[in-house]
């Protein structure tokens, strides 16, 4: 008895379905994504429990009073705009394209100016804030 050799078929892979899944997906994705951008400025929170690293360059020291005077590096500012303070910044800084910038503000000092600090930093592209805080003593009783 002769067998005759059976043509088998190659085996038919359906690459449709895959198609539509990776296409739901991507439009999932672009449905869900949000492209607005939450907030330009950045600012480095420091840490309640970390210790304080060794700096290479003087860090410029913006501080904020209650009653609302700004010093920078220890030099009062006479009016606090965010082009007087930008100025004040860039003439601080030199040469420093993006120096460290501490901003030290009284917990009853005023919201707008703490924002005209970080602005006037901000429009000199400098990124390196970080607002300062003190860690809370516990008490043990």
């Amino acid at each position: 008895m002769k067998l005759l050799p059976r043509n088998s078929e190659e085996p038919d892979v359906n690459l449709t379905p895959m198609i539509d899944v990776v296409f739901l997906l991507l439009l999932f994705f672009m449905v869900s994504t949000s492209f607005i951008r939450e907030s330009s400025l950045k600012v480095d929170l420091p840490e309640a429990s970390g210790q304080a690293l060794a700096e290479q360059e003087s860090p410029i020291d913006i501080i904020i009073r209650a009653n609302g005077e700004v010093l920078v590096n220890d030099i009062p500012m006479t009016e606090l705009t965010r082009d007087a303070l930008r100025d004040l910044l860039k003439t601080t800084a030199g040469d420093n394209d993006n120096p460290h910038i501490i901003i030290s503000a009284d917990a009853n000092a005023e919201y707008q100016h703490i924002v005209t600090a970080m602005d006037a930093a901000q429009l000199l592209g400098f990124t390196r804030l970080t607002l300062a805080t003190r860690q809370k003593t516990t008490e043990i009783p």
